[in-house]
């Protein structure tokens, strides 16, 4: 069973959400998506014109990534089913992202990490405990310079507003890779219980990179947004009729 309600993040922007149940982290086992359907999911991250020369890893839940598709762009896009800053494991984290160059020799390598570490049997809270060290250690490289992850999908299923559960929801949106800054340096008050104050860039930060792993979020706007979920039809479809947790319930605001 399934409840729908929507947020609009703001008079120029659509976000349309479907909550449902937290998965229970005692069966949170992960399945292997359909290869064909993961391979689309991925690369709905990226904008159309970047798609056709970007890599795809698809998820092998037994042991972690691997190389599907290798492109020459790039851009490397990809489908994360652990989220390694929540304190349990679930089964219905879905969410596409496509990392640039620079992402993919920095940010990516967690997503791929977590992957790896849980499927050898990593609890979530040891999990979280590693990759606060590796950054702490400086394990992990961060950008040395400006990037872009892309996140201009129809659908994702992760953490988010207003009250920071996981839900699905359409909210494309573009992360610039921004480490050490805050929404003081860039004059932004992000505030997920009013939306119109997500409507400009803000900061959003992973709390075991700290600063380190940090991305000024910018959310498209309504008319692209519709465009997006237009021209995307038949995967969110597909999506709906693959997992019900996945469907969206659309809306006019």
């Amino acid at each position: 069973m399934k409840m729908h309600w929507v947020l609009a993040l703001a008079a120029g922007s659509l976000v349309t959400i479907a909550s449902a149940a937290p998965a229970d982290s005692k069966q949170a086992t992960l399945e292997r998506m359909p290869p064909q359907l993961e391979t689309q999911f991925a690369l709905s991250a990226a904008p159309p014109k970047v798609r056709s020369e970007a890599s795809v890893y698809l998820l092998d839940p037994a042991k972690g990534y691997y190389l599907s598709q290798q492109g020459t762009n790039g851009v490397t896009c990809i489908v994360q089913r652990t989220d390694w800053e929540m304190p349990e494991y679930h089964d219905d984290v879905y969410w596409p992202v496509c990392y640039d160059a620079l992402g993919t020799k920095t940010y990516l390598k967690t997503i791929m990490d977590a992957a790896a570490m849980r499927a050898q049997g990593m609890s979530s809270a040891a999990l979280s405990t590693e990759i606060a060290r590796r950054f702490r250690e400086k394990t992990y490289a961060i950008p040395d310079r400006a990037g872009i992850a892309y996140m201009v999908g129809p659908v994702m299923r992760a953490v988010g507003p207003p009250d920071m559960k996981v839900h699905t929801m359409a909210m494309p949106h573009l992360m610039f890779y921004a480490p050490f800054v805050t929404n003081e340096d860039i004059g932004a008050a992000p505030d997920f219980n009013d939306p119109s104050t997500l409507i400009y860039p803000f900061m959003d930060k992973h709390t075991q990179g700290g600063a380190e792993h940090g991305y000024i979020i910018q959310p498209l706007g309504q008319t692209e947004t519709a465009k997006i979920l237009g021209d995307e039809q038949q995967l969110v479809k597909d999506l709906c009729a693959y997992r019900d947790f996945l469907c969206l319930e659309h809306s006019q605001h």
